[in-house]
């Protein structure tokens, strides 16, 4: 049956490779309707379509709709994006987002298109500050707390940057207010906003149960505000805050070296026990995150450049706190053979302690493949040292991009490979000896406009 789903995958690998030969020949002129003379105030619309085909290594005890699974190949739409937004005014930006995101197997059908953003700023003082309101991601702690989609190096973004992702936010979108600009090299963006309450989460969100000690749950209770801030000394090229969302990849069109640090602060988020049916204890979410970006290009005829990232970031969700993620899950249950993974694709990525991420890519030289354009190797690598589990754990990708017209066509193949984590015989987490590991293969085709 393995053979049998790698041969669908290369098999669907082949036919897109077909589909992109057409599509890189296609034009890349945007959509634009001028409300003035110059052109100054417009309003634009584009759009972002991310199709998936996998085979995934289903954790140990997964089911599909009570049938067990050990794995399996499936096709989702990780994203489909829509964005319409304008310069109205000389003073007023405006911007909007809606779309699916995760849509695959397992999912409900038809899916309801949702807002990801509804935003409207007004420039104080041009470039220097900015204030606006709505729903919006201008997320502190680190640089993929907000992310590019439609431009990220790896397969899929950094999910334990996005910490909170459908549990207190609407895909790391809050309603409230922020503030950004630029002083020289000097990039800042602060937000203040409510986050979401739990029993309005788009999962099941898992509430403190009474037997459970010195292990902290999201509080039920009505959430306090949410402070972040996020800052970077430029000492390059400058990259662009019009939006919230971060670049992945530059593809050798800039020249970025980027230190950053930020923080995400809330109020009685999180709440445990310290003795068995004793009293409901709160305290403060607390984050914080330093890293650095390059971007380097290495040949201007060549057209080949270096990416890279490295962050170091702190989490405090309370004593003990670990939840997993796993995007678009092929799979919805788990029998007595599950471990703390839980089902599907689910890897423990976010909770209190230290988290180590680095990523690397090689853009070759822009004439590798002909018209057919060229190559970006990649390597992620994430060690977490988290206080609920017993020894630091890593998570892995390796994959490479077929870049045939920048990011708006752009084919991918990924390998994942994430621990599996039980019980041990104390109260911490361990790796499961039967199997340590799983993995899944990942085969994407995106196309922007």
């Amino acid at each position: 049956m393995k053979k049998l789903n790698r041969i669908i995958l290369l098999s669907a690998m082949a036919l897109i490779v077909i589909v992109v030969q057409s599509l890189a020949q296609s034009s890349e002129k945007d959509l634009k309707i001028s409300l003035n003379d110059d052109g100054s105030h417009y309003v634009r619309g584009t759009g972002l379509a991310q199709i998936w085909m996998r085979y995934v290594d289903y954790n140990p005890g997964s089911t599909v709709f009570g049938t067990a699974k050990n794995g399996g190949f499936d096709v989702g739409l990780r994203r489909v994006r829509y964005q319409v937004f304008g310069q109205i005014t000389d003073q007023i930006f405006i911007y909007t987002q809606f779309g699916i995101n995760s849509w695959g197997s397992t999912s409900a059908r038809k899916p309801g298109m949702f807002l990801h953003d509804v935003t409207a700023e007004y420039a104080v003082i041009k470039t220097k500050l900015s204030l606006g309101a709505g729903l919006n991601g201008w997320n502190g702690t680190s640089r993929y707390s907000s992310s590019s989609v439609g431009s990220i190096l790896g397969m899929d973004l950094p999910y334990f940057q996005e910490t909170t992702n459908d549990l207190t936010d609407q895909f790391v979108r809050r309603l409230g207010v922020y503030a950004k600009g630029k002083l020289g090299s000097f990039d800042y963006r602060i937000s203040a906003s409510n986050p979401m309450p739990i029993q309005t989460a788009a999962g099941p969100v898992p509430t403190l149960p009474e037997d459970v000690t010195k292990v902290a749950y999201y509080s039920a209770e009505a959430p306090a505000m949410q402070f972040q801030g996020y800052f970077m000394w430029q000492f390059w090229d400058k990259e662009s805050n019009q939006f919230p969302y971060m670049t992945g990849s530059y593809l050798g069109t800039k020249k970025v070296l980027s230190l950053g640090s930020g923080f995400a602060v809330q109020d009685h988020a999180v709440e445990y026990r310290d003795v068995s049916t004793g009293p409901v204890l709160q305290q403060a979410s607390k984050q914080f995150g330093i890293d650095v970006f390059l971007e380097n290009p290495l040949n201007k005829e060549k057209g080949n450049s270096i990416t890279a990232y490295v962050a170091f970031l702190k989490y405090d969700f309370g004593p003990n706190h670990l939840h997993n993620t796993g995007p678009m899950n092929p799979a919805n249950g788990v029998n007595d053979q599950g471990t703390f993974n839980g089902p599907g694709n689910n890897a423990p990525l976010i909770g209190t302690g230290t988290v180590y991420y680095g990523q690397a890519g090689y853009l070759m030289r822009k004439d590798l493949l002909g018209k057919l354009g060229t190559l970006q190797p990649y390597l992620e690598l994430n060690i977490s040292d988290f206080q609920r589990v017993e020894n630091s754990i890593t998570t892995y990708n390796i994959g490479v991009n077929w870049i045939q017209m920048g990011h708006r066509s752009k084919l991918s193949l990924d390998y994942q490979s994430r621990p599996i984590l039980v019980q041990g015989t104390n109260e911490l987490l361990v790796i499961n000896e039967s199997a340590k590991r799983k993995g899944q293969f990942v085969l994407q085709y995106q196309f922007a406009f």
